[in-house]
């Protein structure tokens, strides 16, 4: 995959294929029904990573290193904000150290491109870049996903990360989170979820987050509303918009310059 229409990025680069439900935010993750069509179009990194749950399409747990993937990057001569692993999770156990150093590699060779890797699991990712990655680099954001109250403690394990920038992605937003501490996180991105099983969304959720990125000097993007409306009616995602406090909400961290 390469371009893409998530509004906070310009493209996607898939290394890792594969993962495994871990919390409530990954219930109806847009990914697992992605990887059981791309495995029908005969995708080989996508065959024999979902299974069949009921009704639904789940993750099973297997996740393929794709080796092939990763000098693609290399070969984009325009600098772009690339969401790593959209189709998975980098710092997933399954993943070793060594494949994760290369992905590193490959972003440390393409300082023109900055990369956003989202985890649901930062304690990995917190222990393995402090041991075995020498240098932050400047053109790497690192974040991490919080869907509800439950799970904030991820918040925690992503500032022990060293990094350039930070981010929180609080979509699917499927509860409130309360106060939270976002020293040291430099972006925070707010979405509702979107489907036809989506879980609502609520306007004061959204409040608390907003408000508490503006206490923190922490950018702040509104991605969507989803399939509920801040009316708490349910339309398509595009119907429902983007719009917050009537206006578009598109804030981005602010750059860190390469060393030279």
């Amino acid at each position: 995959m390469a371009e893409t229409q998530i509004e906070w990025t310009d493209a996607t680069w898939n290394p890792v294929a594969g993962c495994t439900i871990m919390s409530a935010g990954c219930t109806n993750c847009y990914a697992m029904q992605m990887a059981k069509r791309l495995e029908a179009m005969r995708v080989e990194k996508y065959a024999g990573l979902t299974r069949k749950s009921g009704k639904r399409t789940i993750w099973n747990g297997v996740v393929n290193e794709d080796r092939s993937a990763l000098d693609i990057p290399r070969k984009w001569k325009k600098s772009r904000k690339i969401f790593v692993n959209s189709m998975s999770d980098l710092f997933h156990e399954q993943v070793s150290d060594e494949f994760i150093l290369s992905v590193w590699q490959v972003m440390r060779d393409t300082p023109r491109h900055s990369y956003q890797i989202l985890t649901k699991r930062p304690d990995r990712m917190a222990k393995l870049i402090a041991a075995k990655v020498p240098d932050i680099l400047p053109n790497v954001w690192l974040g991490t996903s919080v869907e509800d109250a439950e799970v904030i403690s991820r918040i925690d394990h992503l500032r022990a990360v060293p990094a350039a920038i930070r981010f929180i992605s609080f979509e699917p937003l499927i509860g409130p989170v309360g106060e939270i501490d976002l020293n040291s996180i430099d972006w925070a991105i707010v979405g509702g979820e979107s489907g036809k099983d989506a879980r609502p969304i609520k306007e004061d959720w959204i409040d608390e987050i907003h408000e508490q990125c503006a206490d923190n000097n922490t950018a702040f993007f509104f991605k969507q509303w989803g399939t509920w409306g801040k009316d708490n009616k349910r339309r398509s995602k595009k119907a429902n918009g983007r719009e917050y406090r009537g206006r578009t909400w598109d804030e981005m961290p602010a750059p860190v310059a390469m060393a030279l």
